[in-house]
């Protein structure tokens, strides 16, 4: 029983699909839904995606039992390999570089050799380690050539081309519509879109007949000071690999995790300080953890004032930048705590040290006065009080609306 059948869906193939028919199944939906087939249909672009990513993993047989048992969020954590592009994998069965034009005679640019899939990893990192630098040691899966017969999948003279279709793995068929002819290509059921035939005897009993076997590597990953968030690290011929191509590359994104206490822009780091009253007003140190463990002690003079939402910096002591030996500031944002009012004493002293009270409009002579006092707000009160506000005013606007118009919102840039 699988937790989820979404991949097995989208090449609609039931679970228990053979690896022969999720490849006919992937083949015929590639063919029907290529982009270049269909140049102004990006729903057919979009199934196209989905096609590749289903086939790739089901045909993985790591990434199909993981699958099987976690659905996508055991691949996301099974570290069962990355992904592969969808026109590198079209490219593969179909030849060429992905597209349709060595497929129907149309003319198709250089791609070079042909390459095995780059496998894509995202390694989590977080500032500490961006910030003094680190070399991680990741493990992966990948496709190397069998060693037991040398990536031919069977016994030496065992392989055949395949004579129905020539060894293309595809076959031209042709269809009668009336008084016209179809011409139109499928997979090559003699030999299942493989092109070549090993009678099951004479199959590798290592590889049987796939010709590569998957291995588990340790790649060191040189994380070094000041990366960037989205910065890739390539190691080239690293891949996967397969018979009569290059090896294929892996690479690494960098994905910086959130920090509980700095927050990172570019080269700058940002830091919110809460402080008392009393430091607000007549100065005193705040001590700040840095990220490589050592301790800043910012003093703040006396009389210096810092309001609340106060920005202040200190130069040079942000991220490093990458590849230089420069460092970005520090930038601390203070938050002001205020005393509560159990807390208060001697308040008239107050008026002897702070500045004196600001003036207040005054009601003339004869004006009618009323003596109220404040009292703490109940929060749902509040948020019910605002939104009947917001929706009065809504009312009042809609009156400058003359009968049968039809109010525009201005979107947002």
């Amino acid at each position: 029983m699988v937790k989820e059948t979404k991949f097995y869906d989208t090449l609609g193939v039931p679970p228990t699909a053979t690896e022969a028919q999720l490849k006919t199944a992937y083949k015929k939906g590639a063919l029907k839904y290529h982009p270049d087939k269909n140049t102004n249909n990006p729903e057919a672009a979009e199934k196209f995606k989905e096609l590749s990513h289903a086939y790739e993993v089901l045909s993985d047989p790591q990434k199909r039992s993981l699958y099987d048992q976690l659905g996508e969020e055991g691949l996301e954590h099974g570290g069962a390999g990355g992904g592969m592009g969808a026109e590198d994998l079209f490219a593969q069965f179909f030849g060429g570089g992905g597209g349709f034009g060595g497929m129907f005679g149309g003319g198709m640019r250089d791609q070079g050799p042909k390459k095995a899939r780059t496998i894509h990893h995202v390694h989590k990192v977080n500032l500490e380690d961006i910030y003094r630098g680190k070399v991680s040691k990741l493990a992966l899966q990948k496709s190397v050539i069998c060693a037991g017969c040398d990536g031919r999948g069977g016994k030496e003279g065992a392989v055949k081309s395949c004579t129905g279709c020539n060894g293309s793995g595809m076959k031209t068929m042709m269809r009668q519509m009336g008084p016209m002819i179809q011409r139109f290509q499928t997979v090559c059921p003699d030999c299942n879109g493989e092109g070549e035939i090993i009678r099951d005897k004479d199959r590798c009993k290592k590889c049987n007949g796939k010709k590569t076997v998957v291995e588990r590597k340790v790649l060191h990953v040189h994380v070094d000071k000041g990366v960037k968030n989205g910065q890739k690290i390539e190691f080239r011929g690293e891949g996967d690999q397969m018979p009569g191509v290059m090896p294929g590359d892996v690479v690494f994104e960098i994905e910086q995790k959130p920090h509980p206490r700095f927050q990172r822009k570019d080269d700058d780091l940002f830091y919110q300080a809460e402080i008392d009253l009393l430091t607000a007003l007549a100065g005193g140190t705040i001590n700040i953890e840095h990220l490589d463990e050592r301790w800043l002690t910012v003093n703040i003079a006396p009389g210096e004032v810092i309001t609340p939402g106060a920005i202040k910096v200190i130069k040079g002591q942000g991220m490093p930048s990458y590849r230089h030996h420069d460092f970005g500031n520090l930038y601390i944002q203070f938050d002001v705590k205020f005393p509560e009012k159990d807390q208060l004493k001697n308040l008239e002293l107050l008026e002897q040290v702070l500045p004196p009270r600001l003036e207040q409009p005054k009601p003339a002579a004869d004006a009618m006065v009323e003596d109220f006092e404040i009292e703490d707000i109940d929060g749902s009160d509040y948020s019910q009080a605002r939104a009947h506000g917001a929706a009065n005013s809504m009312d009042e606007d809609d009156d400058d609306v003359p009968p049968g118009a039809e109010r525009v919102q201005c979107a947002s840039q």
